[in-house]
């Protein structure tokens, strides 16, 4: 792995210790993920023990330490959200990527999570693409949502 980019993240930054976290999220938005190899570089540069960087890795849900889609999809299955059918949902998901929770497609350009809770309880079900939040959800409009993703080329990916 070329760390290069790494580098100029932490170069970016500084590399004060106190600024790991800032750091770790720059690499995970260059990447969609936390390579180990960037990770130890991390360590190394930022001289942050190698076990804190892993276990503040491990210990935020934002991080992930396998590879992620482009686009990011988050279904709440709180309490709220999934008495008003947020399993539908789900599983409408699931059926249109062919993909199951905590997995990114072939293709790359999408990962499913879920989640026990939003704090959006009022506005449930709600269903997050790419960091923007989708209240009130139908099994129509998450069709709907779906089939408006584009890939960067330009091509409708999904059909509602």
């Amino acid at each position: 792995m070329d760390l290069s980019k790494v580098d100029a993240i932490v170069d970016g930054r500084g590399a004060d210790p106190f600024d790991v976290m800032e750091v770790m999220q720059d690499i995970q938005a260059a990447y969609h993920y936390l390579p180990e190899e960037a990770l130890c570089r991390v360590s190394e540069t930022m001289s942050v023990p190698l076990l804190e960087v892993f276990r503040l890795a491990n210990f935020y849900k934002a991080f992930s330490l396998k590879p992620r889609g482009k686009h990011l999809i988050t279904v709440c299955m709180g309490t709220a959200c999934h008495v008003r059918k947020s399993p539908r949902f789900l599983e409408e998901v699931r059926r249109q990527l062919k993909v199951e929770p905590g997995d990114t497609t072939r293709d790359g350009e999408f990962t499913l999570e879920t989640v026990n809770c939003l704090g959006a309880c009022a506005l449930a079900p709600v269903v997050i693409l790419d960091g923007s939040y989708y209240e009130h959800m139908t099994p129509a409009k998450l069709g709907g949502l779906l089939g408006a993703v584009q890939v960067q080329d330009g091509r409708q990916l999904l059909h509602a």
